[in-house]
């Protein structure tokens, strides 16, 4: 197979893996190297600034030796295979980097051979890139579960970001569709990474000019709707992935069929909008204060598709409401639905110097039919919560508002998460 009939295969193959944003990382050009990192960063990913950069995205193969049952490149697949040589994926880089297609790579693999095998094979790419061509643009490289400690460890010394992916919510999903893989294996390559990242925050502090681990942290996925598990589990999950190992994101990926899928798999694409309201829980959980206990209840184990999981957590929870813009405290004007977290910086910020009116909020461009039930402002007193049309009136106005069409800037707005 010529090199670019491997390139249609194995450029088609890694499109499943979501997890490949490039961010936070402040790598920067050695004397006589190539590339830059902070810069502006063929999948299509966000610097820390809101900038759209380009990335290679590609597996090293998509031969594998397990047998997912969710996996287009499972062992069992009649897909089309083939495989780069640590050489070929070394010269498409800098080709496409001198081309300007591309300012990164993002490089994954199917299983060969072992773990620790493949872990070498990727290890060895980034490692001739960096070191033999001085190659200081983004590389992101996934992490092989199960790979020994020195290889993960070895990786984030070349990579700006490693990723793990955690595949399913539960082991009782993962013994049902990919039984070779398990939560605990899985965990403990993430646990490496975390130490990794640990150890080398405490060198920087200790001795000057140690090098970077992967600066920009790691992430990991999910695949969502392809078991029956529901919301509350998976956000769960999630929120124990964060607290333990302190991932920089996990990213929810919507299943989709296959080709020649196994009958234990649905047979149609899990919705797009619950991969959206789970991306939207996940970013009350980081950067708002919310338990992910709070998001779900224990008769509705799943989101609501209708409307955001904070506007559903406030018709819930009414009592918590209303919440005066000028003197309640910060963790509380988060929980306000409409309120994002750089709007909340702003109410703060003005409220020094004189009191908040109903025009000022306004002029803050807050969606005011979400908004308005919840908070009291200087001339504005607080609505009866308790009527009957509310969740209905509040429902209707979701649909009928397009997402973020209140923000100045839709592109940065959808970076920021505000809702």
């Amino acid at each position: 197979m010529d090199l670019s009939a491997k390139l249609r295969v194995l450029s088609d193959a890694a499109k499943y893996d979501a997890a490949c944003a490039s961010s936070e990382s402040v790598r920067k050009r050695v004397p006589g190297g190539l590339g830059n990192a902070a810069p502006g960063g063929i999948c299509h990913s966000f610097t820390p600034d809101g900038r759209c950069v380009s990335l290679l995205k590609i597996l090293l193969t998509n031969y594998c030796i397990y047998d997912c049952l969710y996996c287009v490149n499972r062992i069992s697949s009649d897909t089309p295979r083939a495989r780069f040589t640590i050489s070929e994926i070394v010269n498409l880089t800098l080709d496409f980097y001198k081309r300007n297609y591309i300012e990164g790579l993002f490089l994954s693999s199917g299983i060969i051979q072992s773990p620790d095998y493949t872990m070498e094979q990727l290890v060895a790419v980034a490692r001739e890139l960096r070191t033999t061509h001085k190659f200081c643009g983004y590389i992101h490289l996934k992490g092989v579960p199960g790979a020994a400690r020195e290889l993960l460890i070895e990786a984030g010394r070349y990579a700006d970001r490693l990723s793990v992916n955690i595949e399913l919510s539960s082991q009782r999903d993962l013994d049902r569709l990919a039984p070779a893989k398990n939560h605990e294996v899985i965990q403990k390559s993430i646990a490496h990474i975390r130490n990794g990242e640990l150890t080398a925050a405490e060198n920087k502090s200790t001795k000057r000019d140690r090098p970077v681990f992967a600066q920009a942290g790691q992430t990991t996925q999910m695949v969502i709707g392809a078991t029956p598990a529901p919301d509350a589990e998976i956000l769960t999950k999630a929120s124990e992935l964060y607290g333990i190992h302190r991932l920089r994101r996990i990213y929810y990926s919507a299943f989709s069929p296959i080709p020649h899928a196994a009958a234990e798999l649905p047979v149609h694409t899990a919705p797009l909008v619950r991969e959206h309201r789970l991306y939207q829980a996940d970013w009350l959980m980081r950067f708002y204060g919310f338990g992910a206990e709070e998001l779900t209840t224990a008769t509705h184990q799943n989101l609501s598709l209708d409307i955001d999981p904070k506007l559903a957590w406030a018709l819930r929870t009414r009592h918590f409401f209303p919440v005066d813009v000028n003197t309640d405290s910060k963790e509380r004007l988060l929980r306000v639905p409409g309120l994002g977290a750089r709007t909340v910086e702003r109410i703060l910020h003005i409220r020094r110097f004189h009191r908040l009116t109903g025009e000022d909020l306004v002029k803050l461009r807050i969606p005011m039919q979400h908004a308005e039930p919840f908070v009291v402002a200087a001339d504005l007193h607080p609505l009866d919560l308790d009527r009957t049309d509310l969740e209905r009136r509040l429902i209707r106005a979701s649909k009928q508002m397009p997402l973020f069409a209140y923000q100045k800037e839709p592109s940065r707005a959808a970076l920021s998460g505000e809702f």
